[in-house]
């Protein structure tokens, strides 16, 4: 059991931004931003390569109700999802980082 299924499963405490029946966001442990909230489903999927794009868009549609409770959706804000050891993915668990509250540097 990776580390994001003991936090669905109430093995590990975070703090929690948003959760349904199927997706939990919560604030990341290190953050990189002012605010920096990590979005997830509660079923484990490995990572956005293996996802069906009807999880990815029932999970954008909440990453977007998240960036409204944060009050970060009309000033910006970044969605960041790591895929694999190359792409710096440390938790084998889909997940997007959404960071913001501050201006970002360019990233691209």
């Amino acid at each position: 059991m990776n580390v994001f299924e003991k936090i669905v499963a109430g093995e590990i405490p975070c703090r929690k931004v948003l959760e349904n029946d199927k997706f939990l966001a919560f604030y990341d442990i290190a953050p990189k931003a002012r605010v920096h909230v990590l979005a997830i489903p509660k079923k484990c999927v490995k990572d956005f390569q293996e996802a069906d794009s009807k999880l990815l868009g029932e999970l954008s549609a909440f990453v977007q109700e998240v960036v409204k409770v944060l009050e970060i959706d009309k000033i910006g804000y970044r969605i960041v999802s790591n895929i694999g050891a190359d792409g710096g993915q440390e938790v084998p668990h889909l997940h997007f980082h959404i960071l913001g509250g501050e201006k970002l540097g360019s990233f691209c």
